[in-house]
């Protein structure tokens, strides 16, 4: 569900007070000039084209945690599971921010949920794969963790034409080496990590997902988020309002990472 004005005021407020006794500045010591307030998203276009495919990223590890240190921008990447409302809430809360998103999805949640595929992408979003069932990949034989992989691949391609942009383990921070090669083989060339985790999956109240992710955000970091966590959705306005204040931008994993 999404808060109350009353609430999100609150938020706002916890964020602000949070800000005031962190670091406030780009990374390089000056304070982070204000973003102009966000104009509301237009309503997505639907597409007919297919969905960007993985990229090589010459320079970047098969492993990515994080993007250039010195660019102010931050991908918010978010774990596509669980109750769609959910789903639709948070893309709402992100575009009348003008924030863009990544989202990696599980294979069973696109099965279930088949539309949410293209509007993720026809809001300016990204598409990944994280899985098929969501099992714990690194601790699976290889045929088996090839499987979830290339499951979800599919899912993906047969929704969007593409694999998606993306991969990132289940149940896992960072991928095996095992599985790091097999994401590889199914047409992965990097496995996406992130280096800062909100904690939202453990639904501590929105004001501790923004103070996760604000008290170690820093300019080029992938952020961890979940699509079917109601904190999440209240924690979003606020969490994005103080990313914007840092003069921190909210863009894709691929725009963080390319030039």
């Amino acid at each position: 569900m999404v808060s109350s004005p009353d609430r999100r005021d609150a938020l706002r407020a916890a964020a602000a007070a949070l800000a005031a006794g962190a670091l406030t500045s780009c990374g390089d010591g000056r304070p982070a000039p204000a973003r102009p307030s966000a104009r509301q998203a237009a309503a997505p276009q639907p597409r007919s084209t297919p969905a960007p495919a993985p990229r090589s990223l010459p320079g970047l590890p098969a492993q990515i945690e994080h993007g250039p240190r010195g660019a102010a921008r931050v991908a918010l990447t978010f774990h596509g599971n669980g109750d769609p409302a959910t789903a639709h809430a948070v893309l709402r809360e992100a575009e009348r921010a003008d924030a863009r998103l990544t989202v990696l999805a599980v294979g069973t949640w696109l099965d279930a949920h088949p539309a949410l595929a293209r509007r993720i992408l026809d809001g300016g979003h990204e598409l990944g794969n994280h899985t098929q069932r969501h099992l714990d990949v690194c601790a699976m034989p290889e045929a088996e963790a090839y499987a979830e992989i290339t499951a979800c691949a599919d899912r993906l391609r047969r929704l969007t034409g593409s694999i998606g942009s993306w991969f990132r383990p289940s149940r896992a921070r960072h991928a095996t080496p095992l599985v790091q090669r097999l994401a590889a083989r199914a047409g992965y060339p990097h496995v996406l990590s992130y280096d800062v985790d909100s904690l939202d999956f453990t639904s501590p109240g929105a004001a501790a997902v923004i103070r996760n992710v604000i008290g170690t955000v820093r300019n080029g970091s992938v952020v961890s988020l979940h699509l079917g966590y109601a904190d999440t959705v209240d924690a979003l306005p606020a969490l994005l309002e103080e990313l914007a204040r840092r003069g921190l931008r909210a863009v894709t994993t691929t725009e963080l990472l390319t030039p």
